[in-house]
Formats: structure tokens, sequence, C-alpha cells
């Protein structure tokens, strides 16, 4: 990789992770969606997290490159770094979130919320789910809460942390009415056990070292348990290989790279940790079925 190269992907990854200035924000759908047509309908990355409950309205949202049904009620989490884009109706009804782990709580505290909570935490679950009517009405309060704080207690005692309150109990009612469709469908709810914490510690890993080419011996031995362990553990709760989650993180990689970055394909290759830029179009074609232009041709 040449000296330029290098920093190509420093700006790259700097224009994706810088903050965004408001920490919390609340959008009517419908009116953000008649005002950034352009942006929403193309793939996009956010450095924050995103709510967006559909009130009304069928169509799709795409995530990370799949589509996802819309339809009354369904709310779906966006979390930092992925991609999302709209599909082209702007008649949804609803609202917009955003917000970052640090206005959930100062140092570790946000970040903790999040992990407790399946919502937005794992890569590898359905973005989305159902509120239903049993708990439209509360969630409609909470936000009826927030738009008037945000209105009228801007600067008074304690406003970011009732905005706070406001939004982690909005968080802990869909969670809540996750877990109960979960149990209905005979799946057991997300629980943070001794299971739970070492998948997050694997996926953690995985996003820290995925360009460095580690094989699946030494995640495991980073984590001081076995591959045979490690392979139970993704299989039963992911119903995949620790293998396959390694080879998709990459592959998301690349494709976000592809749609929002300048970088031609070798330079992606070599960022990604492949010495030789064929393979790594052999790599990603096996992978996703396209070779890399094909794919940024059709997504861009």
């Amino acid at each position: 990789m040449t000296k330029n190269d290098s920093t190509l992907i420093k700006e790259y990854h700097l224009n994706l992770h810088q903050p965004d200035k408001a920490q919390f924000v609340i959008h009517d759908l419908k009116a953000y969606l008649k005002e950034h047509p352009g942006d929403t309908t193309k793939p996009h990355i956010h450095s924050f997290y995103q709510v967006i409950w559909f009130k009304s309205g069928n169509g799709q949202h795409y995530v990370d490159f799949k589509a996802y049904d819309v339809f009354k009620n369904a709310i779906f989490f966006i979390a930092k770094n992925q991609v999302h884009y709209f599909d082209q109706h702007t008649d949804y009804e609803g609202y917009l979130i955003h917000f970052s782990e640090l206005f959930l709580g100062h140092s570790d505290q946000g970040i903790d919320f999040l992990v407790k909570c399946s919502l937005f935490n794992s890569p590898y679950q359905t973005p989305s789910c159902c509120v239903g009517h049993g708990i439209a009405h509360m969630l409609e309060g909470h936000i009826g809460q927030i738009k008037e704080e945000l209105g009228n207690g801007r600067g008074q005692f304690g406003h970011e942390d009732l905005l706070r309150t406001y939004l982690k109990s909005f968080l802990i009612q869909v969670q809540r009415r996750k877990n109960e469709f979960e149990r209905r469908e005979g799946k057991l709810p997300f629980t943070m056990d001794e299971k739970r914490m070492q998948l997050i510690q694997f996926i953690n890993l995985v996003e820290k070292n995925y360009t460095k080419g580690y094989s699946v011996v030494e995640y495991a031995e980073r984590m001081h348990i076995s591959t045979r362990t490690l392979s139970d553990l993704t299989n039963q709760t992911l119903n995949k290989t620790p293998s396959q989650i390694i080879q998709e993180r990459v592959v998301l990689e690349a494709q976000r790279m592809l749609v929002h970055s300048n970088f031609n394909v070798n330079q992606i290759g070599y960022h990604l940790g492949f010495e030789d830029p064929s393979y790594f179009v052999k790599y990603f074609k096996k992978h996703t079925g396209l070779s890399p232009s094909i794919f940024r041709k059709i997504i861009s």
C-alpha cells in the first residue's frame, strides 16, 4: 500500500466517524423524507444511532444492502456505521430519532445500556420489529414528552437528564415488546448471560481485527477458549460458523467502501488485508455473486 493510499483510508475513517454536532435529534419522518429526497434514498452511513418508527405506510427499507418490509408500526434500529436507505415512498408517517452513546450516558454508561438491550448490538439479527397496537400509545407518550422538553426545557435544570430518561423509557418498552414477540415465536429472548457476553466479545474482536486476516484459532486464543467452544457459541446463538462471521464482516466493509469512498478496487483490497487484488475480487464475487466494480455500479 502506498503512502497516498494510507492517507485516503485515514480520511475515509475520519469521514465515517466524525461525530454529529447534535447528540440527540427527533424528526417528523414524512417532513424529513420530503426535505432530503436525494440523500435518504441513497446508501449512507451515520456516526450515530437511529430509531425509525414507521407509524403508517408500506414499502421497503434497506439495511446493509438487504431489503426489509416496512409496515404499520414497524420500528427499525440502525446502529452507527450501518449502511441504510429509504425507498422512493414519501407518504410514510412516523418519527426518526438519532442519538449517540455519549448522550445516553457519559463514560461507558451509554455503551453499557446499548449492550444490555438487543436492539442495536448485533449486526446478525433482523434490524426491525413490530410494536403492534399494544404499546403504540405509550411510545407516542414518550415522543410527546421528548418534543415538549426539546421545545420548552432547553437551558433549564436537568434538561438532558430528562431527555435521556424519556429516550431510555422508549427503548425499554420496545425491547420488552420485542422479547414478548420472540417468546410467542418460541425463541429465547435476549438475556445478557455468559454466552451472550462471549458472543459480543467475539463480535467486538472481529470488528477490531477483521482486516488482519486472523484465523478462527487466533480469535479463540484471544478469548481464552477453544475453537470448539467458539464454534458452538456462534452456531447456537447465530446459526453461523465463526468463519462465516469473519467473512461477512470483511465483505460488508468492502461493500461500504465501494459505496462511500472513491478508492479503486485494488486500494480497497489492500485495506482489507488482501495482498493480491485478484484474490480480493474472487473473494468478493464468491460471497456476493457480483464483482466489486459491478456492485459499485449497481448500488451507486
